[in-house]
């Protein structure tokens, strides 16, 4: 239950201003049919952090104990770094067309811009912390939604009321307590 509750925490923070968030905005405004873009981002998600979470499992399993609790640390603390530098949409994943439809643009968009976003890579680094895989996925997945589902109904109006930078903040200070956790072993889940 653990893996997945800070995967999902994680996620809801992280995804706040992402470009994915932008990009659910974009969608949204562009075709003005929110559920097809729920159901795309949905699905990119679940395939994209599916692969995401099967390279974290083997990372698990590849690595000895020692240099994984590193590799995990470290990549945590990189997160909390990488939190605070501002994201933009992506021009070229925004520029989807009809001829895909709603659903369809929206997969393929939500898939190519989470390719090396900071959230498939959290998801990586999850589940090579935690052992249960499926409920890293599951949770990356639900925060994924939790954080772009209000983005696809409510867009402009939440990014003028709640302050990104803050959010961002928050999220670095949390990533940057698992990596201190992890590279202390606290927990001693290796």
């Amino acid at each position: 239950m653990e893996a997945f509750l800070v995967s999902t925490g994680v996620v809801v923070l992280g995804e706040m201003g992402d470009k994915t968030q932008l990009l659910a905005i974009v969608l949204a405004a562009t075709f003005r049919r929110p559920w097809p873009i729920v159901a795309g981002i949905l699905v990119a998600t679940l395939a994209n952090h599916a692969a995401a979470g099967a390279l974290g499992g083997w990372v698990a399993q590849a690595l000895g104990p020692d240099v994984l609790r590193w590799a995990i640390g470290l990549s945590f603390l990189a997160m909390a770094g990488w939190m605070l530098v501002p994201d933009a949409i992506d021009g070229d994943a925004a520029a989807g067309r009809q001829r895909f439809g709603v659903f369809g643009t929206t997969v393929i968009a939500f898939f190519l811009a989470e390719m090396g976003d900071k959230t498939q890579i959290a998801t990586v680094a999850l589940a090579a912390r935690y052992a249960d895989v499926v409920q890293v996925v599951l949770g990356t997945t639900l925060g994924m939604m939790l954080a772009n589902i209000p983005a696809v109904f409510l867009g402009d109006r939440i990014a003028q009321r709640v302050s990104m930078r803050l959010v961002h903040g928050i999220a670095a200070v949390v990533f940057a307590v698992l990596g201190v956790l992890t590279l202390l072993k606290v927990g001693e889940l290796f």
